[in-house]
């Protein structure tokens, strides 16, 4: 029987390839291999260089062509765009035993270096967001400015203990890697503003079947996620920070966004979409791309 997730992906990969992007494999280091979606090479090469990079990082729940989609299409005539696959996400891999945000930024540095980029704005969503502060912490002559979404600085114990709780969940794991229908439509209910009741099981099921794979190593991402308290220690960003995001996040609310901004101190700014959940770029596609436009510009001028 077909699966329908199957042939999303496959209509998602078809459409982008008809839009010039492309998947390519990069090397990091020998036994990590990480997949970028990038323009394909054109005959116009000196135009597609001057353009401004902007890198799409995703969530956990999500890999990265199937995240930034509509982002994807808005912004590729303006930008050049590379979306990652984060390690265990997508087509990318590493036989090495690192599982922390700080060695996903170090790859993914790496990687846009060996396709040639110098500079570029981070746009990252949740765990994507978190990778990106690494990021740009570590690698402040790269990441010249960061878009944020639903994410914080560090998931430090005393974050994930609190949401955990309002959400009523005990492990982290227990929210992103669901085993069954039930456990994936209530990840939507917490991921999303509206409620997945109308989406048939047997989507649900198909999801299930493709896109939790790597379980024990994306269950070891989710553990070395969390960092205690008292090894926590706010970093002050050189780069422009902008917080895009949704009004009725469950996970990382309003409170945790100003939290946030006032944490980043003067260089943050604010901004958040009505009637949308953790995952704003697909809930109000047109409005998240509006804002993200607008914010793109004024991190040019």
């Amino acid at each position: 029987m077909v699966n329908f997730v199957t042939v999303l992906k496959s209509l998602v990969q078809t459409l982008m390839n008809f839009n010039g992007i492309e998947p390519k494999k990069v090397e990091i280091e020998p036994g990590t291999v990480m997949n970028f979606w990038v323009a394909a090479k054109s005959k116009n090469e000196e135009e597609e260089t001057q353009k401004p990079n902007v890198v799409l990082v995703h969530p956990f729940g999500l890999d990265g062509i199937l995240s930034w989609t509509f982002q994807v299409l808005a912004l590729k005539s303006r930008y050049s765009v590379y979306v990652p696959d984060l390690l265990f996400f997508g087509d990318s891999a590493t036989a090495a035993g690192k599982r922390s945000p700080e060695f996903q930024a170090e790859c993914l540095a790496t990687g846009l270096r060996k396709l040639g980029v110098e500079k570029c704005v981070v746009v990252g969503l949740s765990y994507g967001g978190m990778v990106g502060f690494q990021m740009a912490k570590m690698y402040p002559d790269l990441v010249a400015a960061m878009v944020v979404s639903g994410s914080v600085e560090a998931l430090t114990e005393s974050i994930s203990r609190r949401t955990l709780e309002s959400l009523g969940f005990r492990r982290w794991s227990e929210v992103l890697m669901p085993t069954t229908v039930a456990g994936l439509k209530e990840m939507f209910r917490v991921g999303t503003h509206w409620s997945p009741s109308w989406v048939p099981n047997c989507i649900f099921k198909d999801y299930l079947e493709v896109m939790f794979s790597h379980r024990k190593e994306k269950e070891e991402l989710l553990e070395a996620l969390v960092v205690r308290d008292e090894d926590f220690t706010p970093y002050h960003y050189q780069q422009r920070i902008y917080l895009l995001c949704g009004d009725s996040d469950k996970i990382f609310d309003l409170e945790v966004a100003h939290s946030l901004k006032e944490q980043l101190g003067e260089k943050a700014k604010l901004k958040y979409i009505k009637k949308a959940g953790h995952l704003p770029q697909l809930e109000k596609p047109f409005t998240f791309n509006a804002h993200l436009k607008q914010i793109l510009v004024s991190l040019m001028a």
